[in-house]
């Protein structure tokens, strides 16, 4: 709240004290002042940091907002502890407690301070950067007060300046007009110093933000994924994203959470980049998701020296800079890529499973009729041997013996089993070592053996496709009726 100062209070591992801050924000200068600072033994080697803010607003209007934020901030930091208490002094029943344990060990890298790029400056801030300076010529400011030049460069940008620039001149020479030339060839001037680099950044990791979506999402899938570090207008940045399947309390279609530097934005999330993506530029069905049945979550994190924040709140990031549109597009096409993998293969094992269940589903049947009919060859086997061979019709036997001639005669001859073969199986059916229990066995045995090559699986019926609709399963039933 206005007037009202902050206290912070911390403790290292390493340390053998406790130190309390007491501070305010000069908003001038954009610098913490001091209003009281004092340490005392850490007896309990406590370590830690606890920040107690005052904050004034309307708990009623805003509680889900409050909640929402606390929310994604579990999920942005797993490595912090997050409780929140809430009490109504008129009405207990009101109040309420919800916290999140730290689940990660693992710290983000600390940012590193870095110089100016030359493509980032303007106008303003070349003229604080000659008021700060120590250095006495143009060609040392462009070589210690920016990041990316040499000498040799600096001597070959000067000689692009102009007549009006030497590179021994004072940097304090510079008027109005000067800086002004100076900084449209230092932005245009990208062939004479590398871009940024994005190793000054302090992005949170793929395994952080995998844990800090499973605490608070708990979802079926995620997949996460970091692009390689851009630039745009000189100022680096690096894109994380994962994507989500399920979870608690997660909604059908598609659900986009958004981190600049590691802090969550809740408002204007329609215009935002990371939404006008995921909603415009991936093609779900690709990847086997469906974008407005599944319960998608979009997590997107943009870490960089200068978020290109839209409007004066800094609720949302534009979709203008095609560097970081390409990257959020990248990322996200990356973790889809391996969802895919998953789920096809997930919805490969679910069919295996279908088919093994519909062929065990007519076992019994099958067990009982084949049984049925090697009784009734044995019964009649046992007649023939008692009363002779029964002979069939001229007219059978003319059919039987020209039955060789057609087509596929070879493989009817293969499939054919010889007499002492069918003898045999009559023999064991006759001494009760065949039954219709052994033979249901058997075609057990077969089917757990072959439906997970593919037995049965053709042409007729999509492995990976949709599943679930009439005319598929149909097929497929027919199919596991000639499979057995």
């Amino acid at each position: 709240d206005v007037g009202k100062n902050n206290e912070i209070v911390g403790g290292r591992k390493v340390g053998k004290i406790v130190s309390t801050c007491v501070l305010d924000i000069d908003i001038y200068k954009n610098q913490p002042r001091v209003i009281q600072h004092t340490q005392e033994p850490n007896t309990e080697q406590w370590i830690g940091t606890e920040i107690q803010v005052l904050v004034a607003g309307n708990w009623t209007t805003y509680k889900s907002r409050v909640v929402q934020y606390l929310r994604q901030l579990a999920i942005i930091t797993p490595y912090a502890r997050l409780e929140m208490t809430y009490s109504n002094r008129s009405d207990e029943k009101k109040g309420m407690n919800f916290k999140f344990e730290r689940r990660s060990e693992q710290m983000p890298p600390a940012a590193r301070e870095v110089k100016h790029h030359p493509s980032s400056v303007n106008n303003l801030l070349v003229q604080q950067l000659l008021e700060r300076t120590n250095a006495k010529t143009l060609v040392k400011f462009l070589t210690n007060d920016l990041s990316g030049i040499t000498p040799a460069s600096a001597r070959r940008l000067i000689e692009r300046l102009g007549n009006s620039f030497e590179p021994d001149m004072d940097p304090a020479d510079l008027d109005d007009k000067l800086v002004t030339r100076f900084v449209q060839v230092l932005r245009s001037a990208d062939d004479l110093f590398k871009s940024p680099d994005g190793g000054c950044l302090s992005p949170l990791g793929e395994y952080n933000l995998n844990l800090g979506i499973q605490k608070v999402v708990e979802p079926d899938i995620i997949a996460t994924a970091r692009d390689k570090p851009g630039a745009y207008d000189g100022h680096p940045f690096i894109v994380e994203a994962a994507v989500s399947l399920g979870g608690k309390d997660a909604k059908e279609g598609i659900t986009v959470v958004r981190f600049a530097n590691r802090i969550p934005l809740l408002f204007e999330g329609g215009a935002d980049v990371a939404t006008r993506v995921a909603n415009g530029k991936i093609k779900w069905s690709s990847y086997k998701i469906d974008h407005k049945r599944d319960k998608i979550g979009v997590f997107v994190s943009i870490v960089s020296t200068k978020v290109p924040f839209k409007g004066t709140g800094k609720e949302y990031i534009g979709d203008d800079i095609i560097e970081i549109q390409q990257s959020v597009k990248r990322a996200l096409q990356n973790c889809c890529q391996q969802l895919r993998a998953h789920l096809t293969k997930k919805n490969a094992l679910r069919d295996v499973k279908e088919r093994k269940s519909r062929l065990l589903k007519y076992i019994p049947d099958v067990s009982r009729s084949v049984f049925g009919i090697l009784e009734a060859m044995q019964k009649r086997k046992s007649e023939e041997a008692e009363s002779g061979p029964r002979y069939s019709s001229p007219r059978k036997r003319i059919a039987g013996a020209g039955a060789g001639a057609g087509v596929g005669s070879s493989r009817q001859q293969h499939l054919k089993p010889t007499e002492s073969e069918v003898f045999s199986v009559l023999e064991r059916v006759s001494n009760g070592d065949l039954t219709e229990d052994t033979i249901k066995e058997h075609l057990v045995e077969a089917v757990e053996e072959n439906v997970n090559a593919g037995l049965g699986f053709d042409e007729n019926e999509e492995v990976f496709g949709k599943v679930g609709t009439s005319k598929s399963k149909k097929v497929g039933e027919d199919d596991d009726r000639q499979a057995v």
